[in-house]
Formats: structure tokens, C-alpha cells, sequence
């Protein structure tokens, strides 16, 4: 589904992304982790075509992003609080993002009432402006509109921050519904190494723009993700 080869990204000198090549099949619910500065939010930012790849190309379902748009419309994402509309309200925002992805109001309607659970009764119907929600309300209408009209890419940049512990178990519990039938690839970054390993089967980590691990997920991931972060991986090197 997506494929990245000889991907570079270089600022003033400075190569911050070097990709020599990545696949993430169809289906897959993908993992990127990393520190700060690691290139997580600049891969998908080529990804969305935010910004320009210094050399290299990446393909979504074989088109190439920065050349066609036709990724466009089967491609969603929430980065940060920037995509939401502020001086909107959260029901006006849904049917924003329904109508560019050729979805209704009573469609919306009828896809926001599988999220009554994960909304706990804080966001529809209050009559409060995105910009007036909390940092956790404003990213759960961010989740949620980005999966808007059945998306078959779906881009996530730390989407359990500022979520309370209920809200991220639920979270998890929809994406895993959503890609059981096999057709809807995740693509998600975070700091918290314990969610991301816990819905994500492939995990990859960055560092200083290089993928430097590559882990199909298993009860030893944590572990091993701990291990690296910790530092521990440089003893004896």
C-alpha cells in the first residue's frame, strides 16, 4: 500500500530523513516510534505532500504522492490540533470533512453514533467551538473525523496523547475493528510504547531520520522497545 524508496529530506545542510526503503502492506496497522527529532513527523509529512522530499519518491496504492492527487480521496489523517477548524463546532466540522469525502449529514449522523462511547457525552450537542474544547476533546474529534467515509489509509500522528486511560483503551478497540477486514492500513506514531505495542503488529523505530529497527509485534516487544530507549542497546557497541 505504501512504499518509500530512497527518501531523503534535508534542511540547510542537514539530512533529517534517509529512507532507503520501506513497505507497509495493505491491512496493516503500522508503528513509528522514536525521540524527538527522529523524523516520525517528517515521514508523514511527505506522506501527506505537506512538504517536499529532497530526493526519492513515496507511493500510496502505487501513485505517486507530490505528482498526483488521486491518493487523495481513500487517504485521511489527524497531525496535530492545526487540521481542526477552531471557530467551528464539532458537528459542523463532521459534516465539513463528510461533504469533502462525498458523505451526507445523515451519513455523518449515522457514523457518529458508533462513537457515543468514545465521545462520553463531551462533545456533540454542547454547543462549544472546537477552539473552547480541551486538548483531549479536540483530539478525539480529530480521530474521529479523520475516519470519516471509510478511508483505506489512515495517518495518526501520537494520537494517545492527551487521552485519559478509558478513552486510549477504547481508541484501540476501534482501530482493531476497523482493519478486521483487511483493507485498512494504520499508520501511527507515539511516544507511549506501551499502546503502540499493544495495537500496532509492526513497529518501527527511528533515530536521527534512519529506520534502525523493524519488529513484527510479539509479547516481547515492550521489553525490547524499553531495552533500545533505555539506552542499553549501546553497551558493548
Amino acid at each position: 500500500m505504501i512504499t518509500a524508496t530512497n527518501l531523503t529530506k534535508v534542511y540547510s545542510g542537514t539530512t533529517v530523513l534517509n529512507i532507503d526503503h520501506l513497505d507497509i502492506p495493505t491491512g496493516q496497522i503500522f508503528g513509528l516510534v522514536g525521540n524527538n527529532g527522529a523524523g516520525k513527523t517528517t515521514f508523514f509529512s511527505l506522506l501527506l505532500d505537506l512538504i517536499q522530499p529532497t530526493t526519492g519518491c513515496i507511493f500510496n496504492n502505487e501513485i505517486t504522492v507530490g505528482q498526483s492527487e488521486a491518493w487523495k480521496p481513500f487517504t485521511s489523517s489527524f497531525i496535530d490540533e492545526s487540521f481542526l477548524i477552531g471557530y467551528l463546532r464539532p458537528e459542523e466540522y463532521f459534516y465539513f470533512i463528510g461533504d469533502l469525502r462525498n458523505q451526507n449529514k445523515a451519513d455523518v449522523n449515522a457514523f457518529l453514533a458508533n462513537f457515543g462511547d468514545f465521545f462520553h457525552d463531551e462533545i456533540l450537542g454542547k454547543r462549544k467551538y472546537l477552539r473552547d474544547l480541551s486538548k483531549g476533546n479536540q483530539k478525539k474529534v480529530g480521530i474521529v473525523a479523520a475516519l470519516i467515509g471509510n478511508p483505506k489509509v489512515v495517518i495518526l500522528d501520537e494520537p494517545f496523547a492527551n487521552l485519559d486511560p478509558t478513552t486510549q483503551i477504547r481508541f484501540k478497540k476501534i482501530i482493531k475493528e476497523l482493519t478486521a477486514n483487511g483493507d485498512t492500513t494504520f499508520l501511527i506514531s507515539s511516544h507511549d510504547l506501551i499502546h503502540i505495542t499493544g495495537v500496532c503488529e509492526r513497529i518501527v523505530v527511528m533515530d536521527k531520520g534512519v529506520l534502525v529497527k523493524d519488529i513484527i509485534t510479539s509479547e516481547a516487544t515492550l521489553q525490547e522497545l524499553e531495552t533500545y530507549f533505555s539506552g542499553e542497546h549501546f553497551l558493548g557497541e
